[in-house]
C-alpha cells in the first residue's frame, strides 16, 4: 500500500437503473458510506458503514453493513428492492471500483494504483478495528477500494474501554491478525493508558493512533473551507462544540459535511494516513514489529 443527514446528494445520487417488484418500478441506486437507509421490512434503520462480500446460500454476494444509533452492526445482502431510502423502496448497489472522486486518474482515493476488473474478496479472518462509526466511514472513504480487494473488514468498537477483553475474545493468531486505530493516542491520555494495560501480543496485534481528539479533526481544515478547527472549552462535548462554533445546529449534520469534504488522502492529515497504512500492511502482508 502507498499514498505519495444531507447524506444524500440532491437529485439522483450515483445514477440509477430500473427493476420491478410487485408490479411497480424500483430504482437501483449506487449507495455511499454515510447514507442512512432502512430495510424494506422496516425492522432495521442504520447508517451505511461499509460494503463487502459474503457467501450466501453457496453464492458470493455483495453486502452492506448498517450501524444503528447504538452502533450495533448488521450485514445484509444487496438484494433487489430490499431497502428504503428516504421512504422510497430501492435496490442498493455497491460503489464501483473505479477511483473515487478527487483521486488522481488511475489511482484509488488512498493513492494506490487502481486495479481494474478485480472483484471484492470474501472477508478474511484478520480485521482492522476503529473506535466508532465515524472512524469506519472515513477509513472506508479513503481506503475502501483497497480493503475490499484485500478482503479486510473495518469494524467500529464503540470505544476502547474494554479493549483487553475484546482482543481476548478475538483470539489473534498468525492468520488472524488485528490492527487497531485509536483516537488521541498521545502520552498521558486515557487512550494510551488503556492500550498500555491491554497486554498486546505484538506478533499478531498492532495498535496505531493519531494525536487528534476525534477523527473529525484528522480532516484538514482547508478541505472544509475553514482556517482551523475551533477550540472547544474543556468539559464541553467536543462534537457539539465544533458544530456550534461552525454554525451547524446538529452535530450529525456537521459530520456529514466533514465526510463529504473528503475525496482522497490529500484531504486528511499525515498522522492518520501513516497510522492506517501501517495497519493495512500489518493485517495484509503479515509484518510484525
Amino acid at each position: 500500500m502507498r499514498y505519495g443527514d444531507d447524506v444524500l446528494a440532491e437529485g439522483n445520487p450515483g445514477g440509477w437503473t430500473m427493476s420491478r417488484r410487485a408490479g411497480r418500478t424500483v430504482r437501483e441506486v449506487i449507495a455511499e458510506v454515510g447514507w442512512v437507509v432502512e430495510t424494506a421490512d422496516g425492522r432495521v434503520c442504520g447508517e451505511i458503514i461499509r460494503f463487502g462480500q459474503s457467501v450466501v446460500a453457496g453464492e458470493q454476494r455483495a453486502t452492506v453493513v448498517l450501524a444503528d444509533r447504538d452502533d450495533r452492526q448488521r450485514e445484509f445482502p444487496l438484494l433487489p428492492a430490499s431497502f428504503l431510502l428516504e421512504g422510497e423502496l430501492v435496490t442498493l448497489a455497491a460503489p464501483s471500483r473505479a477511483p473515487s472522486a478527487g483521486a488522481t486518474s488511475g489511482r484509488t482515493a488512498s493513492g494506490s494504483v487502481a486495479v481494474a476488473g478485480v472483484r471484492a474478496q470474501v472477508a478474511k479472518a484478520s480485521r482492522i478495528w476503529v473506535e466508532g462509526v465515524h472512524d469506519a466511514a472515513l477509513v472506508e472513504r479513503i481506503w475502501g477500494d483497497d480493503l475490499r480487494i484485500e478482503g479486510i473488514v473495518v469494524e467500529p468498537l464503540g470505544g476502547i474501554d474494554d479493549l483487553a477483553a475484546l482482543i481476548g475474545q478475538f483470539q489473534p493468531g498468525q492468520n488472524r491478525r488485528l490492527g487497531i486505530l485509536v483516537d488521541h493516542l498521545v502520552n498521558g491520555s486515557k487512550e494510551s493508558r488503556i492500550v498500555e494495560s491491554a497486554g498486546l501480543d505484538r506478533r499478531y496485534v498492532l495498535v496505531n493512533g493519531h494525536p487528534y481528539i476525534d477523527i473529525w479533526q484528522a480532516v484538514k481544515p482547508s478541505a472544509l473551507g475553514i482556517a482551523q478547527w475551533p477550540v472547544v472549552p474543556r468539559g464541553q462535548d467536543w462534537k457539539t462544540g465544533i458544530a456550534t462554533a461552525l454554525g451547524v445546529s446538529d452535530p450529525q449534520q456537521m459530520w456529514r459535511q466533514v465526510l463529504a469534504s473528503v475525496s482522497s488522502y490529500a484531504d486528511v492529515e499525515v498522522p492518520l494516513l501513516r497510522a492506517v497504512e501501517e495497519l493495512i500492511d500489518f493485517v495484509t502482508v503479515g509484518k510484525t514489529i
